[in-house]
């Protein structure tokens, strides 16, 4: 439509064609309004009855909530309008009449529960609150892609059905490929190593990731997007660099170009971009500092992995994000690499929120007698593996990297009760369309 002007661009004098979706229409007797809605905002149209024609009176008036028009009038300066200008419609058109019963309100007025919505996504994201969390979500892709290209990083596309699972395990959707058995990629984890013993050296990628877990928590998800990053010649305190980096950049993004999505959620007084380095704490300092919360029934031990309660006490304990480094070997996959001074700990990291684990990376084992020692130990066959552990034969340098969760990342950052919130179409155990 070539010559339409959007709603916040309509200044008094102008004389415009506005396109976009009835949000409401108040009817006051010899005098009416309706309100038009479009991606940059709302435009008052203004009916006097007595000074029209009918038919382009009773087109306006008669049109139900949430149809597509297009009106083209001229725009006047009306203080008590929502945005302080209105039309004088001089024609009205419908485009797509929408039904009188709408399964949710737009508007807002009134709620609707979450499966609602995500069964009705297209008229969810007309509610302003809602498209803002995803006008954020593509601020923070953005900001992200930038923060890996000031690093030095190519963008990669690893593949989505692979033969052999990621770490193995039961976590795997099984695929029929050409008759032979196929998986979906859990994670870009044994790819993205690959590209760094080629001559790309430091790549990221962001992509989706599927994890057969049988969760059916406001924090976990079946389709995921991650946010992928490894180095050769980086140790692990460099991959937390990075990963420091880019979380702080996709802050940045946010707070510098979606002031007005912010206000749509009532987050503008109140979002922080974290300013601070942060903290860096030993698996064994973080079991001792969940067990002195006494928020636990059982005290942790060596060995254990973390449970929610306990992450979230050392969350509340710590008060921004931070990292646990220097995990037990036993706990993380093959391909993380040990210390050289200490084969019982790990290089392995995990970097947190308060509220959750946002981030899971580690330096690698990057010696392929090392690493195809890790496989026998993790009870994984090799052989299954030789498209990546080859390539280990043949110059592989150190190298470090993490995987960051894309919708985590978004949910913590917009304090959203249920990570669903965060993601267009979620798929989880019940939840396979639309």
């Amino acid at each position: 439509m070539q010559d339409r002007t959007y709603t916040a661009d309509a200044e008094p004098g102008d004389t415009v064609t506005v396109a976009g979706w009835v949000h409401e229409i108040r009817d006051l007797g010899g005098i009416a309004f309706l309100i038009l809605r479009d991606t940059t905002g709302k435009i008052q149209v203004k009916f006097e009855k007595e000074e029209m024609d009918d038919d382009l009176v009773e087109t306006g008036l008669g049109v139900h909530r949430e149809s597509v028009i297009v009106v083209t009038g001229d725009v006047e300066a009306e203080p008590r309008a929502p945005t302080g200008v209105e039309v004088t419609p001089a024609s009205v058109e419908v485009l797509a009449e929408a039904d009188p019963q709408l399964p949710l309100d737009p508007s807002g007025k009134v709620d609707a529960e979450l499966s609602t919505r995500l069964d009705n996504r297209t008229l969810d994201l007309r509610k302003e609150e809602v498209k803002a969390i995803f006008e954020i979500r593509a601020e923070i892709l953005r900001s992200v892609r930038e923060a890996f290209r000031s690093l030095g990083c190519t963008e990669i596309n690893t593949p989505k059905i692979v033969a052999t699972g990621t770490e193995g395990g039961t976590e795997l959707f099984p695929i029929t490929y050409f008759g032979r058995e196929a998986f979906m990629n859990q994670s870009p984890q044994l790819f993205k190593q690959l590209m760094v013993g080629s001559g790309l050296e430091r790549v990221f990628e962001v992509g989706p990731i599927f994890r057969a877990e049988e969760h059916n928590t406001p924090r976990h998800l079946n389709e995921a997007t991650s946010i992928d990053f490894e180095s050769a010649f980086a140790d692990y305190t460099e991959a937390m660099d990075a990963c420091e980096t880019v979380v702080r950049a996709a802050y940045e993004g946010v707070a510098e170009n979606c002031q007005a999505e912010l206000e749509a959620l009532d987050l503008a007084d109140e979002f922080d971009v974290p300013d601070e380095s942060f903290p860096r704490i030993s698996y064994e300092e973080a079991i001792e500092r969940i067990n002195a919360t006494g928020e636990l029934d059982e005290q942790l031990v060596w060995g254990d992995d973390l449970p929610t309660e306990g992450e979230k006490a050392l969350g509340e304990d710590v008060g921004s994000h931070y990292f646990i480094t220097d995990w037990p070997s036993e706990i993380k996959p093959f391909y993380i690499k040990d210390h050289d001074d200490d084969e019982q700990l790990s290089t392995g990291f995990d970097m947190m929120h308060p509220r959750m684990e946002l981030v899971s990376g580690g330096q690698r084992e990057h010696r392929y007698d090392r690493l195809v020692e890790g496989f026998e130990q993790q009870g994984l066959d090799p052989e299954a593996f030789e498209y990546y552990t080859k390539m280990f034969k043949y110059g592989m340098p150190p190298h470090a990297g993490w995987g960051l969760g894309a919708e985590r990342l978004v949910m913590t950052m917009l304090g959203l009760p249920n990570i669903r919130e965060g993601v267009l179409f979620p798929r989880d155990r019940q939840r396979l369309s639309p």
